[in-house]
């Protein structure tokens, strides 16, 4: 068994490190793959052969909680991924043994922002279903993300936007921009079946862009073409061939219906 007081020693130095604004997130991951190491010399994640002592799930716990955070940091979607999988076992499974962590609602709230991002809604509420009401109504790192749902569901696109500057921790931020490209998506293809053209001005208020240059590069990437005045066409995009009405045929099957009909009658 591997020494708990070397290895809690150097989980006392990510932590340090990680405090720091802003964090050196190279010393950071060194650190992190170290404790990965050590912590794999322990029983972490306990088995109905090995028993894990309380201290050792409570350290590979507060671990995860951080390596959660610096992959989130370091835009690591599939190690966030693995992660969190892997600290859920300790917010749920283990909760009894080891009691709740002051971090637990912050980061299942994040999990909560993450699969909303990314369009993962029947997760969303998997993991939802999992909190108590009161947890779900009051909180404050949980509230704001039903929130969130709610305005997707209801289309108010622009209650999104402004709850970006209200996250309710700056680690959220990330996720938030990837709900906000998810969002705009979703108004560039209401945008191309609803509008036969629109200028490049009402587009960035319509789309939460800034600048021009945004608009652009936005338009770009859904194969918008800009005129020479500045409006964006989409005429040919929304336009459907036109299809010869099969007359004939429809009323040959009305004349049957009608026989049919009579015979019944």
């Amino acid at each position: 068994m591997a020494n708990l007081s070397g290895i809690e020693n150097l989980y006392k130095e990510l932590k340090a490190e990680w405090s720091k604004k802003p964090q050196n997130l190279k010393k950071c991951g060194q650190l992190l793959d170290n404790l990965k190491i050590a912590l794999t010399k322990l029983a972490f994640l306990p088995t109905g052969d090995i028993k894990t002592s309380k201290n050792e799930m409570v350290l590979a716990r507060d671990v995860l909680e951080i390596a959660v955070e610096y992959s989130v940091a370091n835009k690591d979607i599939p190690a966030y991924e693995r992660y969190m999988s892997q600290l859920k076992c300790y917010y749920y499974d283990y909760k009894q043994k080891i009691g709740e962590s002051e971090n637990m609602y912050k980061l299942l709230g994040i999990n909560l922002l993450y699969l909303l991002s990314v369009n993962r809604v029947s997760e969303f509420h998997t993991e939802l279903e999992l909190l108590s009401a009161d947890i779900i109504q009051n909180n404050k790192y949980i509230r704001p993300i039903l929130a969130l749902e709610q305005y997707i569901m209801e289309g108010r696109y622009n209650k999104i936007f402004q709850a970006k500057s209200s996250a309710p921790s700056e680690i959220y931020s990330h996720f938030m921009d990837i709900l906000l490209n998810t969002v705009r998506d979703e108004i560039g293809a209401c945008i191309e079946k609803s509008y036969e053209k629109i200028s490049a001005k009402e587009a960035a208020k319509r789309l939460n862009l800034n600048s021009l240059e945004e608009v652009k590069a936005f338009g770009k990437k859904r194969n918008w073409n800009l005129g020479a005045d500045g409006v964006y066409n989409f005429t040919e995009k929304t336009a459907k061939p036109k299809e010869a009405l099969p007359s004939v045929e429809l009323a040959e099957q009305a004349i049957f219906y009608a026989r049919e009909l009579e015979m019944i009658v």
